[in-house]
Parts: C-alpha cells; structure tokens; sequence
C-alpha cells in the first residue's frame, strides 16, 4: 500500500514505513494510487529515510542559479518528497553540471550531508565518469594534477599558484579511439568545479559539446560527459551503496561493448 500510494499522512502521499508519527498526525488509507509529483526525467535509483540516489538527464541545473531556481533536480526532488511528507527537507551533497548527465546523491538531513561530505573530502567516494573529447588521447591511461581557480567571469582554469587555487586530481584511461575522437573513463580523486571539462581541454581533447572550454564540434547533440558510477558506504549502517547507470542513447557508439 505504501509503495503504491495508497497512504497518506496528513493529506499527502507518504511511502517510507519508518517515518516517525508525531501526536495529532492524520493517516489514512485510500482505495486509489495517488500520483506522485513529475520528476522531469530524474530517475531515483535507490531511497530510504537517509539519503537519495538519483540519475539527472543532461540539461537539467542540479541546484538554482540566480537566473533559475524552479527547473532544477534540487527543486524537483524537494517537491516528490513533500507530497509523501511536507516536513521533509532535502539537502545538496555535489553537483553534476548543468549539461552533464548522470548519478547524484542527496541527503534527507544536515547531519546525513555533513557525513556524506566529509566521505568527498576524504576521498572515499568512488566516482567514475565517461567522457566522450576531441582528437585521439595517445596514452592509454594518465592523471591530470593542476590547481583550479575561478576568474571574474566564474570561469575555471589551473594556475600554477597553489595559494589561489584548489588541488585537483583526475585519473584517466583510454576506452574507445576513433579518427578524431576518443572515448574515456574518468576517476576523480577530487570533485572541484569544472574540474573534468577543464583538465581535458587544458590537455588539448576538449569533451565534445563543451563550446565553454573549446569544443568546435557536437556529434552528440549534448555535452559529451556522464557520471556513470556512485560508491560509498552508508552513512547510518554502513551498507556499501554502488549505483552504475545505463549507457545513455548518445553514448552507445562511443563506447566498447565491454567496459
């Protein structure tokens, strides 16, 4: 009944059974589904009352920006888990940029989030990306070391001064060459902004789509970039989580059968 929608608390949809009831608290068993708000092609990979796991399409902000701040995943995902409980809050962990595709989390309490970033900052996160850039990588694997700051124009570039910029780390490695193209798998040892469009086009295989950073051609009608893989251990029982997506429509080509 529950994950169908048949019970509300106090008006609204309510789908997880350990929610804590507080006294005057109105539940109610319907004899209909009733439908959950439209997620906007977010797809929710795994929820419990800690956390969330979801897949945001390419072309979605993940949080506001001042020029936007109803159309975004933040926004979307806050609204679905009102209907089932309006004093849910939701709380940003990271981001995926606003072209990029691909997996999020977010935590459903301050304390959830702060344990969720200090694992970002420790680096135990597993974080894998495809990248699709310009021109044939010659190395078969390789890492990109720099120290990434931000200019007036909220545009990131490395500078060669460690006290104005941040560390960055990305692992590389080779999946797929083609005449002008090649496929990559991308592991981020740390999750600055920008930091794997700048590193790749800094190296000279600017991601395909990525006008921002020097792409001049878009075969994929997209940015050629996904986050493809999420590891981490849950920050209430400790459980591994691993959510790998599907390949994406545009991404099919590009890849090799075996990854």
């Amino acid at each position: 009944m529950l994950e169908r929608g048949r019970v509300r608390l106090n008006g609204l949809p309510a789908k997880i059974a350990s929610l804590r009831l507080a006294p005057g608290d109105l539940v109610e068993i319907t004899s209909h589904e009733v439908p959950s708000p439209p997620l906007h092609g977010i797809t929710i990979a795994f929820e419990d009352e800690a956390l969330l796991v979801v897949e945001k399409p390419a072309g979605l902000l993940t949080v506001a920006t001042k020029h936007e701040r109803q159309r975004t995943a933040f926004a979307y995902l806050l609204q679905y888990l009102k209907a089932r409980n309006n004093r849910q809050r939701l709380f940003i962990v990271h981001r995926l940029d606003k072209f990029a595709s691909g997996v999020l989390v977010f935590a459903k309490s301050q304390t959830i989030q702060t344990q969720l970033k200090n694992m970002f900052s420790r680096h135990d996160i597993q974080r894998i990306y495809w990248a699709i850039v310009e021109g044939r990588v010659k190395p078969d694997h390789g890492t990109i070391r720099s120290y990434l700051a931000e200019n007036r124009v909220q545009r990131m570039h490395s500078t060669a001064d460690p006290a104005s910029g941040k560390e960055a780390i990305t692992h590389f490695r080779v999946l797929r060459r083609f005449p002008q193209l090649t496929s990559l798998e991308v592991t981020l040892e740390t999750g600055r902004k920008n930091q794997i469009r700048v590193h790749l086009s800094e190296s000279g295989h600017p991601i395909v789509g990525d006008r921002a950073y020097g792409s001049g051609v878009n075969p994929m009608g997209r940015l050629g970039l996904h986050a493809c893989l999420l590891g981490f251990s849950h920050p209430v029982h400790g459980t591994h989580i691993l959510h790998k997506t599907r390949i994406p429509p545009e991404f099919i080509r590009y890849l090799p059968e075996k990854r």
